[in-house]
């Protein structure tokens, strides 16, 4: 009896209000009952109250591929061996669904584009119509990636995945010309459901929505490629078509039984992987469609690429706080130039003078050695710095770092597993730390530091008359020295970075911040609530339930929410050329209408500002209950819906101490004594205030 608690409580949460938290909370991974699954799912979709959109349909088949969709619907039917009079019925249903899916999204069907596979599952739950095509819709927008098409992004990010974890088999493939997008198109727009029987695509499905991460078919797909690369090594000598036909069926071999190690082995590989993978690309993959200049720089990636926030945030926490033996662990190697090493660097960095390859190629295979040697050492020692993870650093200057990069691919051609590229390079890690980074960095010196000297006032220097740098007086106000002749040696640069989180916590994550708007709060300001950023998958309990939301206007590093608006906006980090999406029909809308609508309490213009520095000329519109974004295209009157963000999930806004006009909205919920951070957009908004002021009113009504 004990064994079927779970069993009565989740059918008691069912009846509930239940979240997809208490769900795992409660079931822990086990199978799903059959009876309990349609609820399950639906609560995990977030589609249990959704109105019924097909009452919208008017049951008019009249598209110009009408007779193709139909006729695949027949044709994949009838292999499926069902009584006469299922099969119309099963017919009528998937025709139904995706014609008013096509019509409601302005969609184009294509054949073997995986939407019929993807409904199968759906269907043998037999639910009323209405509530299949939610779950298709929510599946869909959800959990299958975007640029599912040959050549997409998809498969460009899933090789480098590949190549980080089994260099030689990726190396294999490569040499083949066999490309993901040639065997596991199927797996990623179906979710398997195309290549594994349906009891085990019920089975995996069931812990891949409770699980509630997206990215969860990487790492299957990673693992179906990886438990079978004996197989592949062997076919090296065959021909690319039987390769590429082995490949596609691989997955047919689960059972489900299978489907418990299968996924448990996803989420190994998914802890054995940086944090930004899964960070950085979330809106490339499953929000709307990406920007030109997004997929190039996706398309054409040396290697996985990783934060400077993630790497910082790996290095000032100590092995020993890392409870995971298996948990992500960098090696840090500098590539730079001794020159611009010895102006300032991280301490635990191992220098590789990248110049060294092509001019001294012997003392650059010793250097080498040195780093593989040191970086054992360092792991069995439990030096902070050691890590099977080797992180290369640039300069951040892309011609300067075409060195760099080939130090990175030498690595790369003699299988080095767990190979990744600091994003930004050192200007990334010179920017992050600020005003910070005398205490962060070694040996820096502001007069030698090409990031110092990049623009006509830099830190730590003044101009003279005459238009010559010189140095600051450091003395002021208790700085230590610049010179590294005046200064003590560092001891330990992590004692180092503990002291610039102590000094200033708006600047590193995870600080506590003083919230001070609670609307329900008796007292006039909120206890401090600790601040903490996580993935949807990394959510193992339930939601803190009955709390009204937290939601606060403060700091974030050098954020601070000012009334007043800036009078000038800040200036782009970088401009994109063009600036747009691809053009094609999906979430397009005009502008206009889009602005004229009943619900629009009033449009703020924009730009949309990605981590990577890129901006998009935006509209931002303020409704009752929700902000939603508007990127412009090339088009006239054109834009794509890029967020719909509830003003409920708005935890936080700030705005940049010296560029008061760059405001970022972070999305979130309590949890006990935590603010769990969900996501962020950053925005250039002109007179900001305007926009903060209306959008904090409204949130606070929400309360």
């Amino acid at each position: 009896m004990d064994g079927n608690l779970w069993l009565i409580e989740l059918e008691s949460a069912l009846l509930d209000d239940c979240t997809v938290d208490d769900i795992y909370a409660i079931c822990q991974g086990k199978a799903i009952p059959d009876a309990l699954r349609p609820d399950v799912w639906q609560v995990c979709l977030d589609v249990r109250s959704k109105m019924d959109q097909l009452a919208q349909f008017n049951e008019i088949f009249d598209l110009p591929f009408q007779t193709k969709l139909r006729r695949d619907c027949n044709c994949f039917v009838e292999k499926l061996g069902n009584e006469e009079e299922d099969k119309v019925a099963v017919v009528a249903d998937l025709e139904s669904i995706l014609t008013f899916y096509c019509k409601n999204r302005n969609l184009v069907y294509e054949s073997n584009n995986g939407w019929i596979e993807l409904l199968l599952p759906l269907l043998s739950l037999k639910l009323l119509r209405s509530d299949t095509y939610n779950l298709f819709e929510a599946l869909r927008d959800t959990y299958i990636p975007k640029g599912c098409v040959k050549n997409g992004n998809v498969f460009h990010i899933f090789r480098l995945l590949l190549q980080y974890h089994d260099p030689e088999l990726c190396s294999i493939l490569d040499t083949k010309r066999v490309t993901p997008d040639s065997y596991a198109m199927g797996w990623f727009n179906t979710l398997f459901a195309s290549t594994c029987a349906l009891q085990v695509v019920l089975a995996m499905w069931d812990l891949y929505l409770q699980q509630s991460d997206p990215f969860l078919v990487f790492f299957l797909s990673l693992i179906v490629l990886i438990n079978g690369r004996d197989q592949v090594i062997a076919l090296k000598s065959a021909s690319k078509e039987e390769l590429v036909n082995f490949l596609v069926n691989m997955p047919c071999n689960i059972e489900a039984d299978d489907v418990m190690d299968f996924c448990s082995l996803a989420q190994y590989y998914s802890l054995k992987t940086p944090s930004s993978f899964k960070r950085d690309l979330l809106k490339v993959l499953f929000g709307v469609q990406s920007s030109a200049a997004e997929e190039n720089v996706v398309s054409q990636a040396l290697c996985l690429p990783v934060s400077v926030n993630e790497l910082v945030e790996n290095a000032s926490s100590s092995s020993s706080e890392n409870s995971n033996p298996d948990a992500v662990r960098f090696f840090l190697v500098d590539c730079r130039p001794a020159d611009q090493y010895n102006s300032g660097h991280l301490s635990t960095a191992f220098h590789l003078d990248c110049n060294l390859m092509l001019q001294e190629p012997v003392a650059f295979q010793t250097a080498v050695q040195g780093l593989l040697r040191s970086q054992k050492n360092a792991i069995e020692a439990n030096s902070n710095a050691g890590g099977e993870h080797l992180c290369f650093l640039g300069s951040g200057r892309l011609e300067e770092d075409q060195y760099t990069h080939m130090v990175v691919a030498s690595f790369l051609q003699k299988n080095t597993k767990y190979v990744s590229l600091l994003t930004g390079g050192y200007e990334a890690i010179h920017e992050y730390f600020g005003d910070n980074m005398i205490d962060c960095l070694e040996d820096h010196d502001p007069l030698s530091c090409l990031v110092c000297n990049k623009d006509q006032v830099q830190y730590g220097k003044t101009i003279n008359n005459n238009g010559s740098l010189k140095r600051a007086d450091n003395r002021r106000n208790n700085n230590p020295p610049t010179d590294p002749a005046e200064r003590k040696p560092t001891i330990d640069l992590f004692s180092k970075l503990s002291l610039a989180m102590k000094s200033k916590s708006a600047e590193v994550k995870g600080k506590l911040f003083d919230y001070i708007s609670n609307p329900n709060a008796t007292t006039a300001a909120a206890a401090p609530v600790t601040e903490k950023h996580v993935s949807r998958n990394e959510r193992n309990g339930k939601r803190y339930r009955n709390v009204a939301p937290v939601f606060s206007i403060g700091e974030d590093q050098d954020d601070e929410y000012l009334p007043a608006a800036s009078s000038d906006p800040a200036q782009p980090l970088a401009q994109q050329p063009g600036g747009s999406n691809p053009e094609n029909s999906d979430d397009l809308v005009s502008i206009q209408a889009y602005l004229k609508g009943p619900d629009v309490i009033r449009h703020f213009k924009c730009q949309e500002v990605h981590l990577n520095g890129y901006m998009f000329d935006s509209y931002l519109l303020v409704t009752p209950t929700h902000i939603i974004v508007l990127r412009e295209l090339d088009r006239k009157d054109k834009a794509r819906v890029i967020v719909r963000r509830p003003l409920q999930s708005i935890v936080k806004i700030t705005a940049k101490k010296r560029h008061r006009d760059l405001i970022t909205f972070k999305y979130g919920y309590p949890e006990e004594d935590n603010l769990v951070i969900t996501d962020m957009d950053r925005f250039l908004i002109p007179n900001a205030s305007d926009a903060t002021e209306l959008i904090s009113k409204h949130i606070i009504k929400q309360t």
